[in-house]
């Protein structure tokens, strides 16, 4: 956390996988979902997205901006910036500057609240079931 202006402010810092493209969030986050709908799953190629949702929190491009695209499905919101470089998913504004979308895994620094639910769980792929289950490793098993 950063101090600023006699209040404690959190300052997310984040990346892309290629390190082109890097930024901060000053402020907070009001929402972590994981959501499984198919748009989402599609654009992430894994089981569900994790996405945190702010609509006080600003976003400040440090390097690579250039190198952000965005896309939006059929005009119709369902939004994804990312590298071009890289592909990796980065964090954008929709609803008119409304809201910041930041995707977990490009957070840099530690995330200090937990997802709050899974959302769209009706499109849930087939296989995404009992993952607690599954065995657990620290790194990639011998196959």
């Amino acid at each position: 956390m950063d101090y600023l202006k006699g209040n404690l402010i959190m300052i997310y810092k984040g990346s892309c996988l290629c390190g082109e493209v890097t930024f901060e969030i000053e402020g907070e986050f009001e929402n972590f979902f994981l959501c499984h709908c198919e748009r989402c799953r599609k654009d992430t190629g894994s089981a569900h997205a994790a996405n945190l949702f702010s609509s006080t929190a600003k976003l400040r491009w440090l390097s690579g901006e250039a190198e952000v695209k965005t896309f939006n499905y059929r005009s119709e919101g369902h939004i994804k910036s990312f590298c071009s470089n890289c592909g990796s998913a980065l964090p954008n504004i929709q609803f008119g500057g409304k809201l910041l979308v930041a995707p977990a895994g490009c957070i840099d620094n530690d995330i200090h609240m937990k997802p709050q639910g899974h959302i769209f769980c009706k499109n849930k792929a087939n296989w995404d079931n009992d993952f607690e289950n599954l065995p657990k490793f620290k790194e990639l098993p011998n196959t």
